[in-house]
């Protein structure tokens, strides 16, 4: 159990840090505001709880000593991202609610989990530094899970909810441009920065 802090403290870094799910909730908490933004926070964390069980039972090394999968989840990972920043690129906040934009859904968050490149090092790293040793192992499992996702959920909601808060103050189109390019810069490096 003393491996517990440690796991929360990684926990806490590695979820509060920017990132893909952390870009896309800014957005979202922006375009749609906070209580529209929360399936798509829940859907995060369940679906990285669900990636941290399967890196905990081993499938996150077997998947990293395969290169081929690796490959496919890194090209997954950037194509999405490069999508994202090409919708980005054209968004005009004034139409959120049109019936055409919505935040991403409870499932498209979960399933984006397992093409997200830095889920899979957090979910890898946490798993071979912090899982607790105990029997058993799927009481560890479900321990080290839980502790993960308890932190995980706080921190992107920060996300979410500084997005919200701005999106009162991109009401004015210079705002607006200001904000697009930064968040569209944002995130094609972060499709860069898997193959780095």
């Amino acid at each position: 159990m003393e491996t517990l802090l440690p796991l929360a403290f990684f926990a806490f870094v590695s979820s509060i840090t920017p990132g893909p799910n952390n870009i896309m909730l800014t957005s979202s908490g922006i375009l749609f505001g906070f209580t529209r933004s929360i399936p798509h926070m829940l859907g995060i964390t369940f679906g990285f709880g669900v990636l941290l069980a399967l890196c905990a039972a081993g499938v996150g090394s077997l998947i990293i000593a395969v290169p081929a999968v690796h490959v496919a989840l890194k090209l997954a990972g950037s194509a999405y991202l490069v999508y994202l920043a090409w919708q980005l690129r054209s968004m005009a906040f004034g139409q959120q609610d049109d019936g055409r934009a919505r935040p991403m859904s409870f499932a498209g968050a979960a399933l984006f989990q397992f093409a997200n490149p830095k889920a899979w090092v957090m979910a890898i790293t946490g798993a071979s530094a912090f899982l607790p040793v105990m029997q058993p192992v799927w009481m560890a499992v479900a321990i080290f899970c839980l502790v993960f996702c308890v932190v995980n959920l706080p921190c992107i909601s920060v996300w979410a909810g500084t997005g919200a808060a701005l999106r009162k103050y991109l009401a004015q189109p210079r705002w607006q441009r200001l904000f697009c390019m930064v968040m569209v810069g944002l995130t094609v490096y972060s499709a860069a920065a898997i193959w780095l």
